[in-house]
């Protein structure tokens, strides 16, 4: 058996030794094609991986009188006794279509992606150079850091303004950035801008990572996604530098604007503004609006970007009316924009009546800066981070609006977290569609698969089960209330960012478990478990008999 360790090759060249004193007859030496890349492009954890994969499939390739051992880096020898040509043809062949169809899937990759630009960033955010008074960081605020940059959540233990130097900045800037666009798809980037060719696997992977269901155009569609993400982001800037240019001169200036673009794009919340996130700019229209276009636009995912793109400007050039052009948007962006109206209006109307009377929150402004901040609270809340007054001012029945917007989240594949608006309608749908005894679910004149409202469902279950885990793990080891612990976890698990001002309370196992919740929160719960478990069709011919089970 392969062992990955030090003690691996010496213990295997005594075994190896010891058969070949008796009757070895015969040496296979393998090697992993194309290994070392996969520890550039995608870590030393990934490697390990792939490594313990080649063992199994060795290992389930020979009998127990033979052996298999680890010879270098990507070698490895295996030796057979008492074997005659044919036996050992055979062992060949069956160990060359075991290893061609034992692959790291795109499930196992992207979390071990994530994992290892959290591990790096962290290690880079301990250096002295990390920090504005040149100490080394502790490993959990560096983590926890790392982790809120990379998972573009925004809860943060220590104020980002004053504590992390420049070069901190910029490493928490990348994170954010690599975070929010998905490592695969920054990799990819990479690769096209150096002209490196995509493999059949390459492409598939980046389509896994976008979540699209085919791969058909992917290049131009990420060549795309490259050049609008830089155009949105440089917009937001442009915007913000309107403002801080003259409040922090042109350099700092310019450098927050770029910062709290990227940031408020991304969806993740941090800004290097100072202590108070966007409170002192609560009155100022331009900063609010730049800030919810952003999250708007990070949140809606590219695919709707485009198809309002195109759809927008056909419509122009043939004069269409604007509710025309929204009859020829495809049922995707439809049911996207349509559940995101109706969330971000009925969040504002929450928040403008609950705590239009609560000196604590925004009773104390004007009529205008009320109508702002309310829908300013309705936007971040799903899945921004920024905010504009105290959370743990606000009111219980503003506090559940806030767990409902949090938990839905953005929509897919966008930068934005939750369980996403579409899977919360979809899941919903499913429901009534049961109540109502239909057989399929319709909409926008469209059917919904039914592995769709499988996987619908599923995830809203399991998001929820998390959640319920983690806030019970949390105060249990925390003194922590209920409705702050809720908001916390919630808040992390759907990748928001606010806080009722518990985070920095928080105890090293309290903020492990927020970075836990943070962890799972970008690379889904179920994707952690199919990673766990391997997925493998289960599918059988066997049909049993029907048992009788009461159910509610």
């Amino acid at each position: 058996m392969i062992k990955i360790g030090e003690s691996s090759f010496s213990t295997g060249i005594v075994k190896f030794w010891q058969l070949a004193e008796k009757h070895l007859q015969a040496i296979v030496v393998a090697d992993i094609d194309n290994y070392k890349s996969v520890n550039d492009n995608y870590g030393h954890v990934c490697g390990d991986i792939v490594l313990t994969k080649v063992a199994e499939a060795l290992n389930s390739s020979v009998r127990i009188s033979d052996e298999v051992v680890r010879y270098g880096g990507d070698e490895c020898v295996l030796g057979f006794t008492d074997i005659r040509l044919t036996h050992y043809l055979f062992s060949f062949r069956r160990m060359t279509d075991i290893m061609n169809n034992k692959k790291i899937s795109s499930v196992q990759l992207i979390p071990l992606s994530f994992l290892f630009t959290i591990v790096m960033g962290a290690a880079i955010l301990m250096l002295p150079i990390s920090s504005a008074t040149g100490q080394w960081t502790n490993p959990i605020t560096a983590l926890f850091t790392s982790t809120t940059s990379t998972c573009v959540t925004g809860l943060v233990v220590v104020d980002t303004h004053s504590y992390f130097s420049l070069f901190g900045h910029i490493v928490i800037l990348c994170l954010i950035q690599i975070g929010g666009l998905g490592i695969i798809t920054v990799i990819s980037m990479i690769m096209l801008i150096t002209q490196k060719k995509f493999s059949l696997g390459d492409r598939k992977m980046l389509q896994e990572s976008l979540n699209l269901n085919t791969d058909v155009g992917i290049l131009r569609l990420l060549i795309r996604i490259f050049k609008d993400v830089l155009k949105i982001e440089l917009t937001g800037a442009a915007l913000y530098a309107v403002v801080f240019i003259p409040e922090f001169g042109v350099v700092k200036g310019i450098w927050v604007s770029i910062f709290n673009s990227v940031s408020a794009f991304c969806n993740a919340g941090i800004d290097i503004i100072g202590p108070n996130s966007l409170a002192d700019y609560k009155s100022n229209p331009l900063v609010m609006c730049t800030t919810m276009i952003l999250i708007i636009l990070g949140g809606l995912g590219y695919v709707v970007w485009f198809d309002l793109s195109e759809t927008i400007k056909s419509g122009i050039r043939k004069r269409f009316t604007p509710v025309q052009i929204f009859k020829r948007f495809n049922e995707h962006t439809k049911l996207v924009l349509s559940v995101t109206i109706v969330l971000i209006v009925s969040g504002a109307v929450v928040f403008f009546f609950a705590e239009y009377g609560n000196d604590g929150t925004i009773g104390r402004f004007t009529l205008f800066d009320k109508i702002i901040n309310s829908f300013f609270e309705s936007v971040t809340l799903r899945t921004a981070g920024f905010c504009s007054f105290p959370q743990e001012n606000m009111t219980d029945f503003s506090c559940v609006m806030a767990y409902i917007l949090m938990f839905v989240g953005g929509s897919p594949i966008g930068t934005a977290g939750g369980v996403k608006t579409v899977t919360i309608y979809i899941a919903l749908l499913n429901v009534i569609s049961y109540i109502r005894d239909d057989d399929q679910c319709i909409v926008f004149n469209k059917r919904i698969s039914e592995e769709s409202m499988r996987k619908s469902t599923v995830i809203v279950l399991v998001a929820a089960f998390t959640i319920v885990v983690l806030t019970l793990t949390l105060i249990a080891t925390n003194p922590v209330n209920m409705q702050d612990g809720l908001f916390e976890v919630i808040s992390a698990s759907a990748t928001v960012g606010l806080t009722r001002n518990v985070t920095t309370t928080l105890n090293s196992l309290g903020r492990v478990i927020i970075i836990i919740a943070m962890y799972l929160g970008r690379i889904g719960p179920i994707s952690l478990a199919i990673f766990f478990a391997g997925r493998h069709n289960h599918k059988t011919k066997c049909r049993y008999t029907e048992g009788n089970f009461f159910v509610g």
